[in-house]
């Protein structure tokens, strides 16, 4: 068990990584025709508006909250906030906004299933994606009651600390999680999946999103009439 939670929670993280660069940057470059979100809104939009709208909301809430949470050190926020009151703060808003993405997401699962024109224009990654991120935010609301039975943040700190040294490529960090139950082992591995096969769906186009907040700061552009420009010649 101790090899196996190396290689899972020590060596498979820098794969789901590399893959996940590696691949979105190969993709862009060899693929650029295949980069986009692929939307079927021609095909029915009342359930889509509705899915999609709650599933962004409560997932773009969870991947910046997930992010600062575990990627923060303790000691910038000791000053300002307890472990335990940021567990809590944690337990309450992640599992508003999980609960508003995981009703999002079934029913952009149902309507993709239940839709015989979508389900037959639709990929096999495309289900298979959804399918994912449908269990994902399920083990993500499971592990809310667990984080109840200990609300010290110890755990909580545990789970950041070994996402933290991932990062920074120091060792020790699948000792952290030699504690930690099945569900938030099982909701870290699919989460790291997820990354593994971001490159190779729609979800290429989350980079697209944080592109386009480059425009946010862009130089402006100096548009002459053709008029102007034949004057000057």
């Amino acid at each position: 068990m101790n090899y196996l939670d190396h290689a899972l929670f020590g060596l498979y993280p820098y794969i789901c990584l590399s893959v996940f660069l590696l691949g979105s940057l190969i993709r862009f470059d060899r693929d650029q025709y295949t980069w986009k979100s692929d939307s079927s809104q021609l095909l029915r939009t009342g359930q889509l508006r509705l899915g999609s709208n709650l599933f962004h909301v409560g997932v773009l809430f969870l991947f910046f909250g997930h992010t600062v949470g575990m990627l923060t050190p303790h000691f910038l926020y000791e000053p300002f906030i307890s472990a335990g009151a940021k567990q809590l703060l944690a337990m309450v808003s992640g599992g508003l906004f999980g609960v508003l993405g995981f009703v999002g997401v079934t029913i952009l699962l149902h309507r993709r299933l239940s839709d015989e024109r979508i389900r037959i224009n639709s990929k096999t990654s495309d289900i298979v994606l959804l399918v994912l991120l449908w269990l994902q935010l399920l083990l993500g609301l499971a592990t809310i009651p667990l984080s109840a039975q200990h609300l010290d943040g110890s755990m909580m700190m545990r789970l950041a600390e070994w996402a933290q040294r991932i990062l920074t490529f120091r060792a020790g960090a699948p000792e952290l999680l030699a504690e930690a139950g099945p569900i938030f082992k099982l909701h870290m591995l699919l989460g790291m999946s997820i990354f593994l096969v971001f490159p190779f769906t729609r979800l290429v186009h989350v980079w697209s999103g944080f592109g386009a907040a480059a425009y946010l700061v862009r130089p402006y552009q100096l548009v002459r009439s053709r008029r102007i420009g034949l004057t000057e010649r």
